[in-house]
This record gives C-alpha cells, structure tokens and sequence, in this order.
C-alpha cells in the first residue's frame, strides 16, 4: 500500500469518528425536545401529500403553503388531541375516586355476569379457577386503582409541567412548519449522505417508507377509528367514561384477533346479565358488526397494495417502545421494526416486508 493511499485511508477513517461524535453530541443536545421532533417529523411525513397539494395551489408562494398545512394540522389534530387527553385524565381520576370511595362496587356487579353466564361457560370458567367473585374484584380494583393513579399521577405532573410542555409544543410547531416547507429539499440531503450505492440506497428508502406509510395508515389510523367508534358507542349506551374506554379501545385493537372485543363484549355481558338486554344486544351487535369489521375493510383500504407489517410485529413493537420511551413509544417501536424489516430485506436480497399475519 503506498503512503498516498495509507494517508487516503487514514482521513476516511479520521473523518468517520469525527462524524460519530460530532453526530452522538448533537443528538444529546437535542435529547430533551426529542419528543418534539419526533412529532414534527411524524406529523410532517403524514401530512406531505396535503402539503404538496395545497403548493400545487399557492406556486411560487411556499411560506403561505407551509402557513396552511401548519394550521390544518392545530385544527384536525393537535385540537381534538388535546381535548381526548383532557377528558380522558378527567374521567380516569373520577373512576379511580369512585372505586377509592367504594361507590363503584364491583363485587355485585361481576356476580350478576357470572350468574348470567351460561352453563358451558361457569363450567370453563371453574376450570381456570374464575369462579371466586372477591378474588376477581381485588385484581379488578388493584387493576383500576393502578391505572387510576397513574392518569391522576399524569394530571399532576401536566400541571408542574406547563412551562415544558408549552416549550416542547412550540419547538414541535416552528419546526413542523420548516420540514412542511424545507421537506424535499431535506430528504434529499439525507439521502444523498447515506453511505450506500445508489441502488441499495434507494432500495431502503422505498421500501422502508412503504412499510411506515402502511404502519401508520393501516394500524395506528385504523387503531384510532377503532377507539373513537367505540368509545361513540359507549357514549350513545350511556356507559360511564366512554373516552376512557375508547382510548383502551384503540390499544387493544394492537391485539391481533380478539382486539377491542376484551373491552366492549365484557360491558355487553353485563348489560345482559344486568336486564338491559337492548343495550346489551345494541353493543354486540355495533360490537362486531362495525368495530370489528373496520379492521377488515379500512385496513386495505388505507394501504391499498402498501405491504403490512404483521400484526404480531406491530404488536410487540409497539408494547416495547412504550416500556421504553413512554407513550411517545407508541410510534417509535413500529418505526424502528419498520426500519429493521427494510434493512434485512436489503441484507437478505428479498423484500423488505412481509405478509401480513
């Protein structure tokens, strides 16, 4: 090896660390807001085609394009967001003193279902030990209690934050507004520094945001409908705390085949076993003939020849970025297996997705 190429080598090598570390700082500077620009990223990724359509309409005018989407983005997100969030505190905290209080007695309430429980039923029940009413109700409670404190504990903490959570939105908004209006330009740099070929480079980028595009329209907008139908559903039954149960709704549509079933079909039961058999048969029906057919016809609607992540991947994704990041989670876990599925497809040489499960 000659001392020209040695040298060359050594540069490269210089100029790697030099990137690493100048890299590793400024994520550490940025750690704070990294909510913040997550979101803004999230939110400017979903919104693009809005965008581009509204530049299409405003030509040669891209501050007053970036201006509109921004505002359209307050209206039909952040608005109804921050109104679910509130409502959502208020009624986890007013079950969590009624269950504190013993206004809510659950005892009575899962010994009508049990007794309204067919044969076949209390046979396989007894058969897991799911007979004792007081053991249920003290896991019940403790289960309530828990989430109770926590959205309390959430309430309190929002209210000692202000000041930061007023810092984060305002960091997310102004810099939403420049990867609104700055976007292409920006993704194109990103993919020019990439350090691969052209064509694995544009392989990754394809295909990576293939499979984003169908997680975020087939399962989290999916999630979403979900909760929102049956927290409605709830609300028009007069069932207590229907955001609440709307919110939980749109998690468990996570879980692949039983999914918002593990909450509305056992506030069915109760209805039934209670003697509100209208209400009862109201919910099953709205139950299983609208939420849980909006999985099987929105979904592939939504992302029409996109190819989904399956949905056990969603699901461990997602549960592990929540145990990690928080509720930001929710979005970073399916990101990064999003990620993980486009860079071993291109490693392997197949496709980087696969059929959904």
């Amino acid at each position: 090896m000659s001392e020209d190429t040695r040298h060359s080598a050594l540069q490269d090598k210089t100029l790697l660390v030099l990137i690493v570390l100048v890299s590793l700082a400024f994520a550490w500077i940025l750690l704070p807001f990294y909510g913040a620009i997550l979101w803004a990223i999230i939110l400017a990724t979903v919104f693009a085609p809005v965008h581009r359509w509204l530049l299409e309409g405003l030509p040669g005018r891209p501050n007053l394009a970036a201006l509109l989407s921004l505002l359209l983005i307050i209206g039909i997100v952040l608005i109804p967001l921050a109104f679910t969030a509130g409502s959502l505190i208020s009624e986890a905290t007013t079950l969590y003193d009624r269950v504190q209080s013993g206004e809510l007695n659950l005892g009575s309430k899962l010994q009508r279902v049990l007794e309204a429980l067919p044969g076949w039923a209390s046979r396989l029940l007894a058969r897991v030990g799911v007979t004792d009413v007081g053991d249920i109700q003290q896991r019940v409670v403790a289960l309530l209690k828990e989430g109770g404190q926590f959205f309390a504990t959430q309430a309190v903490l929002v209210g000692q934050g202000t000041a930061n959570l007023l810092i984060s939105l305002s960091i997310m908004l102004y810099l939403l507004f420049f990867l609104l209006r700055d976007g292409a330009m920006l993704a194109r740099r990103v993919s020019n520094a990439i350090p691969l070929v052209g064509e694995q480079k544009g392989k990754l980028l394809d295909k990576f945001a293939i499979v984003v595009r169908a997680m975020i329209k087939g399962t989290i907008l999916v999630a979403i409908v979900q909760g929102f139908l049956g927290g409605l559903i709830f609300w028009l039954l007069g069932i207590h705390a229907p955001v609440l149960w709307g919110v939980v709704m749109a998690f468990m549509s996570l879980l692949p085949a039983i999914g918002t079933a593990v909450v509305w079909f056992p506030v069915a039961l109760y209805l039934l076993a209670t003697g509100a058999l209208l209400k009862g048969i109201v919910l099953i029906a709205f139950g299983a003939g609208v939420i849980g057919l909006v999985d099987n016809l929105l979904r592939p609607y939504l992302v029409g020849k996109d190819t989904a992540m399956p949905d056990y991947v969603v699901l461990i994704s997602t549960l592990g970025g929540i145990v990690i990041f928080g509720l930001n989670g929710f979005v970073i876990g399916p990101l990064i297996a999003a990620m993980f599925i486009a860079v071993w497809g291109i490693a392997a040489g197949g496709s980087a997705s696969t059929s959904k499960g």
